[in-house]
């Protein structure tokens, strides 16, 4: 097995030349001179240690070595009014009578209450009002099926990522059970949910243990929780390469095992931990490789991102051909996309550029109903929670103008809820 994972040891070796949290020299002259024009690999090496170096020095400056990333925001009784659809007197009377999860109150006396708080609230009320327990606790009933949704699309930059998260996180604070599995080697996914993939997730921690030939761990031993309840995450990091490789071995040399083809496999370990989750979310690759085509395979929505300029409009209708002619080859060895939805999501989007007006005015003639309505708006609220490796939804009050994350929050809240209706649907929820 390739090893991917010696940037630890490339960290500890470096550990010589000074301590990674203290780096201010730039490293082009104190270590980047001593390479040769000719060593190609000793530059790639290079510049690997001193990216790794700083990325291990950037990571302990977010999270110190005794801390983990965790969900800081807190839930007035305006926002469960919202949020649970109860009349402010009931938390009101709940709170002076002791009953259910009892809020903070802050200095200026209004009640607040951590998410943890809302998911035991939402217990509460379920048990104690029976005739409301769906809305309270929205978990599928053993009749409905367990929704994949994919996001996926050829073009970086389409948001795909961004979406994920911000939808993992939407029905974490909606009270469902959600797992996240990054297939991105990238792991752009993993980094969001405060994981390093090069020191925090180590061999045989990816969703690659799962689905590979041969022997394999069973999903539910590389799941784990997020610092969000009811949120649990596969993270990724290279080691998800490997199943590309071993994909072409299998289909040249013809093995076959337990879990079956390529396209099989994602679906049938998913159906292994079915009954501790309600949706499942998989972040793709910006390919088509046999990954992505597994989480495509596996998916009952798959949700496809597009900026709304020409570029990326065409680079999508490739990436459809291509889709398109890879499926009907794979049709013939029984292979069947079973998506109840294909939606199109515009993102990044800014309503008043005539350029991206006339773009979304095409997408919406040409497909009608599979454009969502809402789209996810272009935001500096968005671009700075990236920054910080958070979501809309984890930001705190002051940390972007009030405004702009209203604008941005309401826009998200519009796209996810447009994914829950469909996840309704499908359970034949009205």
């Amino acid at each position: 097995m390739i090893n991917y994972f010696s940037l630890a040891m490339v960290t500890e070796s470096l550990k010589a030349d000074g301590n990674p949290s203290q780096l201010t020299e730039k490293p082009s002259k104190r270590i980047l001179g001593r390479m040769t024009t000719a060593a190609t690999p000793t530059k790639i090496d290079v510049f690997t240690n001193v990216l790794s170096r700083e990325l291990l020095s950037l990571r302990g400056r977010l999270y110190p070595p005794a801390s983990k990333k965790s969900f800081d925001r807190l839930f007035t009784t305006n926002d469960l009014v919202r949020l649970l659809k109860v009349p402010e007197s009931t938390l009101r009377t709940l709170t002076l009578d002791g009953k259910g999860p009892q809020p903070a109150r802050l200095d200026n006396g209004r009640r607040v209450y951590t998410l943890e708080q809302v998911w035991a609230l939402r217990a509460y009320l379920a048990e104690s009002r029976p005739d409301e327990a769906l809305a309270m606790k929205p978990w599928r009933r053993p009749n409905e099926q367990l929704q994949i949704i994919a996001c996926g699309n050829f073009k970086g930059g389409s948001s795909k990522t961004t979406q994920s998260v911000h939808l993992a996180h939407y029905l974490a604070i909606q009270g469902y059970r959600t797992l996240c599995i990054d297939l991105d080697p990238q792991a752009s996914l993993t980094s969001l949910f405060g994981l390093q993939p090069e020191f925090d997730v180590g061999p045989n921690e990816t969703v690659y243990s799962a689905i590979r030939y041969g022997e394999h761990k069973p999903l539910k031993s590389i799941i784990r929780e997020t610092y969000m309840p009811g949120l649990s995450i596969v993270p990724g990091n290279l080691e998800l390469m490997e199943f590309e490789h071993d994909t072409a071995h299998s289909l040249s040399s013809r093995e076959r095992d337990d879990l079956g083809l390529f396209f099989m496999r994602l679906e049938r370990v998913i159906k292994s931990v079915a009954d501790n989750f309600d949706i499942v979310i998989l972040d793709t690759p910006p390919n088509l490789g046999f990954g992505t085509l597994a989480g495509l395979f596996a998916a009952t929505i798959f949700i496809i991102t597009v900026h709304p300029a020409m570029l990326d409009v065409a680079s999508m209708n490739q990436y459809l051909i291509m889709l398109r002619d890879l499926t009907d080859e794979l049709a013939k060895n029984g292979a069947s996309l079973k998506q109840d939805w294909i939606r199109f999501l515009v993102t990044r989007h800014t309503p008043n550029d005539a350029p991206q007006a006339h773009i979304v005015g095409l997408l919406r003639h040409l497909f009608d109903e599979h454009v969502f309505v809402a789209t996810a708006l272009e935001s500096t609220s968005v671009a700075a929670a990236g920054l910080a490796k958070k979501s809309l939804y984890e930001l705190e009050p002051g940390e972007v103008p009030r405004e702009s994350l209203k604008r941005a929050l309401e826009s998200m809240d519009a796209v996810n809820a447009e994914i829950l209706a469909l996840v309704h649907k499908a359970w034949g929820r009205s």
